[in-house]
């Protein structure tokens, strides 16, 4: 797909937009004169990290700013009509009709109290002023545009019904309805596993083939950026870094900040010949590889047959008719300052696991031994002495951290439950940790809202260890971090494991980071573990589908690889319900090499 020639009228063309807030009594300039073009059948990608701008300028687009609280100025032209100058009620016909937008979250996107069809065929209605029997039909052709298996069947079906690769696709299937003349992807595909965003971003140059519609897609991950973009606008803080070819960008950058853009991004395939993990490079040297684990020592956990299982109850009376089955009989060893991946798509059971291991769920068979300890017949007070050794890492880090507490009470608060030293020595320990994780230990007077999200995840891992842990569970710790963050975090929990001799069970569905991290890496799949072994024979020697599914899936960072198609399977995840008195079948596994074992 060739983008069309220059003298043709941009579909999209922005003439010095700025974008302010008031805070308190003075006003903060978000965006500052920004200026681009979006031409028909192509993509336009604007990237950067969190607060670069890229958000609010296209709900500057959308005129979806309160305006009490933001003042914008510039010229927004859409086809030769400035939408900044419409009236409200023509900025609603424009909506969907000619301007259409994809949020980041289709969960909080979606009406949960109205059905999947239903909601599409409202704006179908009600710009198309068609009847209800022609707005179904079409509704379900755009289902099965977005390749919703069983359209037809699934109009029916609430949001809460569909995963939520399939809840972006009908997000995409409402944008599309009207055939817009600009689609607005912002950060569709960011909270996505990887086999779902690869799908996504296929489906969005399939659909752009086809309709011709031009696209503005707003993302961090450079990854992204090179599969999909025609051109690129890198922002930092409201200004415009620099722009051009996506080519250009990625083979020539000139700004310092897009170089570590794109130095950040991990790549499949640059571990190849390296037997550790390996921290990142911000000035493009080799960047220093962590030590090998040795194999000749007793296992710091050995889990063997794990089962985690959830009840359903259905009925009046609450009667139980069958049974998640989360984790399903899954053995593996970690090794004293070894990481170990879990990897997988949502709902493999990859969180569950850690969860059991921690006993925040409740196992219903298996054994855990942990450092001595048999952790599923530890006692309630045997168990808080496990936790101190044994820490988990969560992947929102506000959400762990409890917004009425300082910082400082936050850290110091598991010491001092703990009874390991005075108020006095809690302060000088947190202190101490928070210059460790590359924070100033004045800030620890300030509250969590305070912090970015990177700060306060640096903030969770100086809590972690403020009880000296062996083992850290890092449950996608890092997957909703800017890319450089995420880069800035992994280097971090590398630096621990080295001086601290750390060992990590590395929850992610984040391949690429996976790579960089992992001694050994799990793949598990519906609760079971269906490929293990050191990291070089999983990514350089795939042997199960699944593997090659996921490894297969990751977005490559080569802008020659633009309109290529991966031809992914769009199949859902298959459920993990199991009727009553299930008994699974016993699994087999082969040995590849050495350490490397696959399901048969």
């Amino acid at each position: 797909m060739n983008a069309p020639a220059s003298a043709v009228e941009p579909v999209l063309r922005i003439e010095n937009l700025t974008v302010a807030f008031r805070v308190e009594d003075h006003w903060r300039e978000v965006v500052k004169n920004l200026s681009l073009t979006v031409n028909a059948g192509e993509t336009l990608a604007i990237v950067g990290e969190s607060g670069s701008g890229k958000s609010v300028t296209s709900m500057a687009i959308m005129r979806l700013l309160n305006m009490r609280h933001a003042r914008v100025s510039g010229k927004v032209l859409l086809n030769g009509v400035d939408l900044l100058t419409l009236s409200e009620s023509a900025m609603r016909d424009i909506r969907g009709n000619a301007v259409a937008m994809i949020f980041q979250e289709p969960m909080t996107s979606l009406n949960p109290s109205f059905t999947i069809g239903n909601q599409i065929a409202e704006a179908l209605i009600n710009h198309r002023k068609i009847s209800k029997r022609v707005a179904r039909e079409e509704t379900i052709r755009l289902l099965e545009k977005v390749r919703i298996p069983n359209a037809a069947k699934r109009f029916n079906d609430y949001p809460h019904h569909f995963s939520g690769g399939m809840r972006q696709r009908v997000m995409i299937a409402m944008a599309l309805a009207l055939r817009p003349k600009l689609l607005i992807a912002d950060e569709p595909t960011t909270a996505l596993d990887v086999t779902i965003q690869g799908q996504i971003l296929d489906l969005i140059k399939t659909l752009q083939e086809e309709e011709g519609t031009a696209v503005l897609f707003i993302t961090h991950d450079m990854g992204v950026v090179a599969e999909v973009s025609d051109r690129t606008l890198v922002m930092y803080q409201g200004d415009v870094m620099e722009t051009g070819t996506t080519a250009a960008i990625f083979s020539a950058p000139v700004a310092d900040y897009t170089r570590t853009l794109i130095a950040t991004v991990p790549q499949l395939g640059a571990m190849r010949g390296i037997t550790g993990p390996r921290k990142f490079s911000f000035d493009q040297r080799d960047a220093s590889e962590t030590n090998a684990v040795s194999t000749s020592q007793q296992p710091l956990l050995s889990v063997k047959n794990l089962s985690t299982r959830f009840s359903i109850h259905e009925g009046v009376f609450s009667r139980k008719t069958g049974a998640v089955h989360a984790v399903e009989n899954i053995s593996f060893d970690l090794m004293p300052g070894e990481t170990l991946s879990l990897v997988g798509e949502s709902g493999c059971g990859k969180s569950t696991t850690g969860r059991s291991l921690t006993r925040l769920v409740t196992p219903d068979a298996g054994e855990v031994a942990f450092d001595g300890y048999d952790v599923l017949n530890l006692s309630v007070h045997e168990l808080r002495t496990l936790r101190r050794a044994m820490q988990m890492i969560f992947q929102d880090p506000f959400a762990s951290l409890n917004p009425r507490m300082s910082v400082l009470e936050a850290l110091t608060e598991p010491f001092l439950q703990h009874r390991l030293g005075s108020k006095t020595e809690a302060r000088t320990k947190a202190a101490s940790l928070m210059e460790r994780v590359g924070l100033s230990a004045d800030m620890m007077k300030r509250y969590p809202h305070e912090f970015s999200g990177g700060q306060r995840q640096r903030i969770c891992i100086a809590r972690a260890l403020m009880l000296d842990p062996k083992m850290i569970i890092a449950d996608e710790s890092v997957s909703a971090l800017d890319v450089t963050v995420k880069a800035q975090i992994i280097n971090l929990l590398l630096d621990l494991q080295q001086s601290l001799g750390l060992s990590y069970l590395f929850i992610s569905h984040d391949m690429a980071v996976v790579e960089r991290i992992s001694h050994r890496v799990a793949v598990m799949l519906l609760g079971e573990i269906v490929e293990i072994g050191p990291r070089a024979a999983i990514f350089e020697n795939p042997q199960h589908d699944y593997t090659r599914k996921l490894l297969s899936s990751v977005p490559v960072p080569d802008p020659a690889r633009r309109h290529v198609k991966r031809q992914i399977d769009i199949s859902e995840l298959k459920s993990p319900v199991r009727a009553l008195g299930f008994v699974p079948e016993a699994r087999r596994y082969r040995e590849v090499s050495e350490g490397h074992w696959v399901m048969e």
